[in-house]
């Protein structure tokens, strides 16, 4: 079985070995085996599993609610319900972060035609009469 490094394996993730050990001592990689003086070995399931860290991260969820996935996970089927809803969840979460990011790119997209007009025009004075504010 392949294993790889801290440093391939942050390199992959783009993330710093740093963060990697942070994540290892807030215990949200306690299954990454060592060799007996310490080294860190990764498998391709530990990669896999830090890129759903990364997803729950990116969904804004606390490392601490994250530990408490990666225990929910090591606990086995007894916790598929706490899991199917802690998904159910970051997934309702995404969903407003979307429709959030759908209206700012609305008002962005807007001010992008308020200003092509303008500098179409080389003036804001066209806007006026169309009583488009700049604000």
């Amino acid at each position: 079985m392949k294993t790889y490094s801290i440093s391939e394996v942050a390199k992959e993730l783009n993330l710093t070995v740093y963060t990697l050990r942070y994540y290892d001592k807030e215990g949200l990689i306690p299954f990454v085996e060592r060799t007996s003086n310490g080294t860190r070995l990764f498998k391709e399931s530990d990669i896999n599993a830090l890129k759903v860290i990364e997803c729950l991260k990116s969904t804004g969820m606390p490392i601490k609610e994250i530990k408490t996935f990666i225990d929910w996970c090591s606990e086995g089927d007894s916790t598929l319900p706490q899991r199917y809803d802690m998904f159910m969840e970051r997934k309702a979460s995404v969903e407003a972060q979307m429709e959030e990011l759908k209206k700012t790119m609305e008002l962005i997209e807007h001010k992008c035609l308020y200003y092509k007009t303008a500098l179409e025009a080389g003036t804001e004075d066209i806007h006026k009469k169309e009583k488009i504010t700049i604000f």
